[in-house]
């Protein structure tokens, strides 16, 4: 009985040991796996009081940020306590409160949460709108976010293998004045070359020295307005002609690699690219609006640096990164993850 007790000992030993390495070569690999990427994921125009079908969708795809892209509520107003009210509704829906203990969150505002429609610099609540923003994204007291005016901002993605680098940039608070339009369908018109700004003098500066200074590998510039797409009649970049050059001339001239601009608003999504002149890879706007709603009337407008086809309905935005291979890959994705759009690019 002894020696039997003595074998069966040793084979329990022996199953234990080989478990015990079973576990530790799964749990490496998938920190190999993790540590192989990045994923990013964002999205833009979502109603606080709407269904987001995406939320689980989004925290399915493990992913190492989400990005807002402006709207994140449709509060509209200049009471700057009804704006907290609107974040506040925002943080009890269910799958977004866990998508937010497990998933680094950032991002930017557009008018709606903004509190102005279209608006801009003459919105008179804007101090106040940002102290509400800021209090939804978690910023603490001390942060020099509380002072200064504006919420641009910029955080590192770190992992063994590479840097990713979040720049939000604010095209609210500085932005000045818009030119109407009276041609049919169509909203603005540009402004004559050189009237007017989007970023502001302050934020001019601070972004050139986050492209200037920055040592990551891919740097993405968060618009809430499109920047590529030029022809249509509603807000975008187009609209200060000057500030498209400029910032044309800033990413090919700061060195950054892998520039690309994350853009909502439009509730479409669709990628744009062009080249330019100097800049070794081609720079994309991917576009993503419509967490909750979309443009459902679209039906048609161009752009000539579209790449496939414009998506009308909701969907969110994921970015992959293969930092050893030096591409991004780039999905419009539906609900249940179905992926509706892919773009790869090579940097």
């Amino acid at each position: 009985m002894r020696n039997i007790f003595l074998l069966m000992l040793l084979f329990s030993l022996i199953v234990a040991c080989r478990s015990k390495s079973s576990i530790v070569s799964d749990e490496l690999k998938n920190m190999a796996t993790s540590e192989n990427d990045f994923i990013i994921t964002f999205g833009s125009c979502n109603k606080h009081d709407m269904e987001n079908v995406f939320w689980d969708d989004i925290l399915a795809q493990n992913p190492d940020a989400f990005i807002w892209g402006g709207d994140i509520v449709y509060a509209d107003t200049d009471n700057t306590s009804k704006i907290q009210e609107h974040y506040d509704l925002q943080d009890t829906v269910p799958n977004y409160a866990t998508l937010k203990e497990k998933v680094f969150i950032t991002g930017t505002w557009d008018d709606h949460d903004y509190g102005l429609n279209d608006g801009g610099i003459e919105f008179s609540a804007k101090k106040g709108s940002q102290q509400a923003f800021l209090n939804f994204m978690d910023v603490p007291q001390n942060d020099e976010r509380r002072q200064q005016e504006g919420v641009y901002s910029s955080q590192m993605i770190s992992k063994p293998n590479g840097l990713i680098k979040i720049i939000n940039l604010d095209t609210r608070y500085f932005r000045t004045g818009l030119i109407d339009d009276k041609k049919e369908g169509r909203r603005y018109k540009p402004n004559d070359y050189g009237d007017g700004t989007i970023l502001g003098k302050a934020q001019w500066q601070w972004l050139e020295n986050e492209l200037k200074t920055s040592n990551a590998d891919f740097n993405l510039i968060v618009s809430s307005i499109q920047f590529l797409s030029n022809e249509h009649g509603f807000e975008k970049w187009a609209n200060h002609p000057a500030e498209v050059d400029k910032m044309e001339k800033l990413i090919t001239s700061s060195g950054a690699k892998g520039v690309l601009i994350l853009s909502g608003d439009r509730h479409i999504s669709e990628f744009s690219r062009k080249d330019l002149k100097g800049l070794s890879y081609p720079l994309i706007d991917f576009t993503s609006s419509g967490l909750t709603h979309s443009y459902s009337s679209y039906s048609g407008e161009p752009n000539q640096y579209r790449v496939g086809e414009v998506t009308a309905i909701p969907s969110f935005g994921l970015i992959e990164f293969d930092i050893e291979k030096k591409t991004a890959t780039l999905k419009i994705i539906g609900d249940h993850g179905v992926v509706l759009q892919e773009l790869k690019q090579a940097y």
